[in-house]
């Protein structure tokens, strides 16, 4: 993730209705059922940080909202899942094993996996230094990496690479990680433009899930009106 806390510009009137505060009823129509606890536990700090980083009409709140979901489950996954069998580890991390031996050796032990894939990148050391199982996705938008850590502490003045439990346990800071993220990448100028493809690419740097990205922008925008 980028490193700098540039605005990302423009007006609440440039695209899509203004719009005030997400209300319980809106945030659990989009959560789902069974999502009055996550409402309690992510409506204040959610609302907070839309305020914060001018996510400020419903266009421009339906497509975080669209994003976030999906990245995290509807909420539901704040700290990245490494639990992976080791054909699954084949399958999405054939890079870091390479052969059926060492991915058998590393299967189901999500510390052990992190800190071989995370490893000598994005700022974490090498792979006995932990950094890679410390530094793991968390936040609704799976803040990944020592640098990653380090910028959006620097940045939001928290100690998130002190503490990066705090990231996934603290509700602000769970939410904040995506608001930074969001308007260091100044996304949004491509919300007002409706651009999902674009925000997408942004995230996730393809295109990963971007049908199930569309159809929630879809029911979020009537939702909230946008």
């Amino acid at each position: 993730m980028p490193g700098d806390d540039d605005s990302a510009g423009g007006t609440a009137a440039a695209s899509g209705a203004s719009t005030g505060t997400l209300s319980a009823e809106q945030l659990g129509q989009i959560l789902g059922s069974g999502s009055d606890e996550r409402v309690d536990t992510y409506l204040g700090a959610l609302n907070d940080c839309c305020a914060k980083y001018e996510i400020n009409t419903s266009l421009r709140m339906a497509n975080f909202l669209a994003q976030v979901c999906h990245e995290s489950n509807s909420f539901r996954a704040v700290s990245e899942n490494l639990n992976y069998s080791a054909k699954a580890l084949r399958g999405v991390f054939g890079k870091y094993f390479k052969d059926d031996e060492i991915a058998e050796e590393y299967a189901r032990q999500p510390e052990k996996i992190a800190n071989r894939v995370y490893a000598n990148r994005m700022g974490n050391g090498d792979e006995d230094s932990g950094d890679g199982w410390a530094y793991r996705g968390r936040g609704l938008m799976q803040l990944t990496g020592k640098n990653n850590y380090q910028s959006f502490s620097d940045a939001y003045g928290a100690d998130a690479v002190g503490e990066p439990v705090r990231v996934a346990e603290d509700p602000e800071l769970c939410v904040a990680v995506a608001g930074w993220y969001w308007d260091s990448n100044k996304l949004n100028a491509l919300a007002d433009e409706d651009d999902v493809k674009k925000i997408t690419k942004k995230i996730n740097g393809g295109y990963n899930g971007l049908g199930d990205r569309e159809e929630k922008l879809a029911r979020f925008k009537g939702i909230l009106g946008g």
